[in-house]
């Protein structure tokens, strides 16, 4: 009898994923038609790489998953490239109004964190901003908050180059090398042509010095001139 060969192990490795995903909400919808009512499932979904990128879909189906696979393959095709400081935050602030949703989006210090609520926060933390400042005064709709916020992300203009971190060139990081170098480094025995030299002298003899101290002469002090005498006419 020929003998069983024993079953291989197939180690599948797992996936990177490019863009994380964010499921912002799941409705139930319905469409009437001639023979009754048509049930499906609406999904918006928000995707981004947290170093820029950041987009959002809305998928349709009749089960969730297919909708949220849709949702998913409209994202990527709506993808928007965001400013980001090197602080982490949004370069100007930005007040947009969309149907019923009004924000305000402004910049915040290092620390500061994702300040915002609903599909807004979702968003900006998908796009790699960590500190902002925001406030929704408008609807509460996740739809339409998430279509403003991708409204106001396309009207930031681009990072100034004071605000992006400054890259060294080589040759200033070897310049400062050499001098924390030179400053570890005993002083040299050398001793410059500038600087007197003393000489040994005998017993009872000062030391006199190559370069003597010279001796200040005095001013002169202008004499007073003497007014001319009157003649006396005779």
């Amino acid at each position: 009898m020929a003998k069983k060969r024993p079953a291989k192990a197939f180690h599948r490795e797992a996936e990177v994923k490019e863009f994380d995903e964010e499921v912002i909400q799941i409705d139930r919808v319905t469409r009437v038609v001639k023979g009754g009512r048509r049930l499906r499932f609406r999904c918006l979904v928000a995707i981004g790489d947290r170093k820029g990128r950041v987009g959002i879909g809305i998928g349709k189906a009749t089960e969730v998953v297919s909708g949220i696979k849709k949702a998913i393959a409209k994202a990527k095709k709506s993808l928007l490239k965001v400013p980001i400081t090197n602080k982490g935050s949004i370069p100007h602030e930005v007040k947009i109004k969309h149907k019923s949703a009004r924000l305000f989006v402004m910049p915040a210090t290092s620390g500061t964190g994702v300040i915002a609520g609903g599909s807004l926060r979702k968003i900006l933390s998908l796009a790699g901003i960590k500190n902002v400042l925001s406030k929704n005064y408008g609807t509460n709709n996740k739809v339409v908050t998430a279509q403003a916020t991708m409204i106001a992300l396309k009207k930031l203009h681009p990072v100034r180059q004071s605000d992006q971190p400054k890259a060294e060139k080589p040759e200033a990081k070897k310049e400062k090398e050499e001098a924390v170098e030179a400053k570890g480094k005993p002083p040299s025995a050398d001793v410059s042509a500038e600087t007197p030299v003393k000489e040994e002298a005998p017993e009872g003899k000062k030391e006199e010095t190559k370069f003597p101290e010279k001796k200040l002469a005095k001013k002169k002090t202008p004499k007073p001139k003497k007014k001319p005498e009157k003649k006396l006419k005779s």
